[in-house]
């Protein structure tokens, strides 16, 4: 009878392993060598490099972990990248309210406040409003006019304060050079700039023969807080 020898599946692993070691770790031919250009080492200086670039390749990996895809499967090298943290932006703060006062950014010096340096201004706005409102055509709704008037940039409109709680504001004719919340500063032909409140008066706007009233008193927002509200068309408001 033949003896058969049984191999526990510990020992079959010990063996598997021993042979691929001694394949990876084997002494390379001297013919292949010398077409390489390579200085031939022995199986333990062999096995010391591999091990060594093995390990700067996978610096996470154990020595456990490595020496398991040696003995089991191909090895594929990646390249380590190193997790860079990304740095958080510094938002820039802006001026506060008493910053720009302080720095009197919205102030307009004495020698610009003429009427005639703004004219051209006043031309540009004109234009602005005809390619909002399509032409400002003798056919065109008023309604329709109107709803785009008030949201509009003012800058460069000449109004007239019409009707007013205070007497002295009636009359006041001229360009818009700045709208804020609850003012306006217009310029007149006299050369002389206006700080006119926005609340209990009445203002109007005249182009291309189309009249517009605002009611100061419902229009207490910044220019650009106007674009997105939605304004209610009435027929009469009180101041």
């Amino acid at each position: 009878m033949r003896a058969r020898l049984v191999i526990g599946p510990r020992l079959l692993r010990r063996l598997r392993r021993d042979t691929m070691e001694g394949h990876l770790y084997r002494r390379l031919p001297p013919e292949e060598t010398g077409e390489l250009r390579l200085q031939p080492q022995d199986s333990e200086k062999a096995k010391t490099l591999v091990h060594a670039f093995l390990k700067r390749s996978m610096p996470k990996m154990k020595d456990e972990a490595i020496q398991d895809m040696l003995t089991r499967k191909a090895v594929v090298l990646e390249h380590y990248h190193k997790k860079q943290t990304k740095q958080k932006r510094k938002k820039t703060k802006g001026f506060t309210a008493k910053q720009r006062r302080e720095l009197r950014l919205f102030e307009i010096e004495p020698e610009q406040q003429r009427y005639a340096i703004f004219l051209p201004l006043h031309e540009l706005w004109k234009q602005y409003i005809r390619d909002l409102c399509h032409g400002l055509k003798p056919d065109a709704q008023p309604h329709m006019i109107q709803s785009k008037l008030l949201k509009a940039d003012l800058h460069g409109a000449i109004v007239t304060v019409t009707k007013s709680k205070c007497p002295s504001y009636v009359g006041i004719t001229g360009i818009i050079l700045q709208e804020f919340k609850h003012i306006f500063k217009i310029i007149t032909k006299e050369d002389k700039l206006k700080v006119v409140p926005k609340l209990n008066n009445v203002f109007s706007l005249e182009l291309d023969g189309f009249i517009s009233y605002i009611y100061g008193s419902k229009f207490l927002l910044r220019a650009s807080e106007r674009s997105a509200k939605k304004f209610k068309l009435k027929g009469t408001i009180d101041l």
